[in-house]
């Protein structure tokens, strides 16, 4: 650095390379930065499990080991707060494996990967600046971020074992016969749309499980935990505007992640095949068996084999669900306050109106029993202001002030009273499976590959933006990367062929990520920020890309 101190911008390539800070602490250049306004330097740097001195029961898994790592990502950034020429990848409530911090499984060494903004006014390397920043500021973060001997271990344990707790009791739901769990004392209101941390003040009440619905599990840091247990089937949550339905279903579609501690939603969980599904105007579809929901097209289109390029509410809705089912999602989340109402009910008034022979559409009220009994699919639902789901609903929770209360005895008796409605299907049919063309997933763009996101709205893939702003959940823009750098692997392991399905290329992946390390399967695609993704995001991005085609 006090060598190239006054040089041309563009030779900060040359630092390519590993470089040796002292005490075993090792640092990575794995891209230079050829001009002040490119993108940041890529950086990592790495301390050995020796040095960095954690015991092996915080990282002997790989729920530890995320957990461990998301702790230290969280303490370095805050050692580098005050730099702003330094980028270090979070995240926010959720617990994700991410590239910016792993930990090594064979020795417990830890690395940091991180954006540098390297020093260069007029285009000149200033050699100090840098000299400052690579070899002096990073080493002070490693030293007190990355190495026990600083931190406050009684901290460390704690959020590992929150980690560890959230983790298991998600593995224990279908034990339990249950699709969702929220614990008494759960804090699950948030500051604002905007602000995912949660809401403070007096008028925060805390979570407390109905009598009816109550569970008990035991956990191995926290012990017995009781709360509300949403078991399979069709589950309502009801009750009045601005009384917390929503709020309610926005625990239960963020319970696929692990929260970190203080979040008030760590022992809220669902299981980890949970997709929340909406009406989604103007988004592309192809070849999706919608037939289930969508019938008799004028113009007699096949509707087991339906595409366009710009759907309604419904027929987005519809393809959304299906979609959802083939890639294997076993909880599906609607709020009516997202969904076309037209695919969620025709009640008796209007069935009298308009004959079935003149609807195309087929609601969901009248098959959603039949996802649970003939797929394993359940369903739970924000309803306020359709009663013909009660006649459907297993369970029917309601909402008052934000605490829940089970009214299912006192719907099924207002369900008694007929409303003269007729069901219009009695069973959700088995859909046909699709193929995609693997050419038709291409991230190059002019002879690169272009795989970045725009916030959580878009991800540029190819010549292609996939809209996202309809899938949730999503995290944050390393979380939209990750989805990305996941098709990008679909295609290169060569899981995604013309002769397999859609359904059999993600349970390849899967096996990918769970055999191996995912955060080191998609690093070599790139090595920006990225956090991992499931499956359900993968796929909801592949159907949303426009160019995608499907063989059959």
């Amino acid at each position: 650095m006090q060598q190239l101190d006054g040089a041309p911008y563009g030779r900060y390539r040359g630092l390519t390379g590993q470089w040796e800070l002292g005490g075993g602490v090792v640092l990575e250049v794995v891209r230079g930065q050829a001009d002040p306004y490119a993108p940041p330097a890529r950086v990592a740097v790495r301390v050995p499990g020796e040095r960095a001195g954690f015991p092996r029961e915080l990282w002997d898994s790989p729920v530890r080991r995320r957990a461990l790592a998301g702790y230290l990502v969280r303490e370095a950034a805050r050692e580098v707060s005050a730099e702003r020429a330094l980028q270090v990848d979070a995240g926010g409530q959720e617990v994700l494996d991410r590239n910016s911090c792993t930990v090594d499984a064979g020795d417990g060494a830890v690395t940091l990967r991180l954006g540098v903004a390297l020093p260069g006014p007029h285009r000149r390397i200033d050699g100090r600046a840098a000299r400052r920043l690579l070899c002096e500021v990073l080493p002070e973060v490693a030293e007190r971020a990355l190495c026990l001997a600083a931190l406050d271990g009684g901290r460390v344990r704690e959020f590992v074992a929150a980690v560890e707790d959230s983790a298991a009791l998600r593995a224990a739901l279908p034990g339990l016969g249950l699709v969702g769990f929220v614990a008494d004392g759960a804090s699950l209101p948030r500051r604002s749309g905007a602000d995912d941390r949660p809401a403070r003040g007096e008028g925060v009440v805390a979570f407390r499980s109905p009598e009816e619905l109550r569970v008990s599990v035991e956990l191995p840091h926290a012990g017995v935990v009781s709360g509300m247990g949403i078991p399979e089937g069709v589950t309502l949550i009801v009750g009045g505007g601005f009384h917390g339905k929503s709020t309610l279903l926005r625990a239960l579609e963020t319970g696929v992640w692990d929260h970190v501690p203080g979040d008030g939603r760590e022992l809220a969980v669902s299981l980890a095949d949970t997709v929340k599904i909406r009406a989604e105007d103007g988004r592309p579809v192809e070849r999706v068996d919608v037939h289930a929901f969508v019938d008799h097209l004028p113009g007699g289109a096949d509707t087991t084999d339906f595409s366009t390029a710009n759907a309604s509410g419904s027929t987005s809705q519809a393809a959304s669900l299906c979609e959802a089912v083939e890639s294997g999602a076993r909880v599906l989340l609607i709020d009516e306050d997202t969904a076309a109402t037209n695919l969620m009910i025709r009640d008796a008034r209007m069935q009298a109106l308009v004959a079935k022979e003149r609807e195309p559409l087929t609601p969901l009220v009248d098959s959603v029993r039949s996802l649970h009994r003939d797929h394993g699919v359940s369903t739970v639902l924000v309803m306020g202001g359709s009663g013909d789901y009660l006649e459907v609903a297993d369970r029917v929770v309601m909402m008052d002030a934000y605490r829940p209360y089970d009214v299912t005895g006192r719907a099924r008796e207002i369900a008694a009273v007929p409303t003269g409605r007729r069901a219009e299907a009695d069973s959700f049919p088995s859909l046909v499976a699709r193929r995609v063309d693997p050419a038709s997933v291409d991230s190059t763009a002019k002879g690169r590959t272009r795989v970045r996101a725009r916030g959580t709205d878009y991800l540029v893939f190819g010549e292609h933006d996939i809209d996202l702003r309809a899938v949730a959940p999503l995290a944050d823009a390393s979380h939209v990367t990750g989805i990305g750098l996941a098709l990008e692997l679909l295609v290169r392991h060569g899981h995604l062929t013309r002769d397999r399905t859609l359904a059999e290329a993600l349970d390849l992946l899967d096996t990918d990520f769970t055999t191996a390390d995912p955060v080191a399967a998609l690093r070599t695609v790139h090595d920006d920020d990225f956090a991992v993704p499931r499956r359900h995001e993968i796929a909801a991005a592949l159907n949303r890309l426009r160019g995608m085609r499907v063989v059959r």
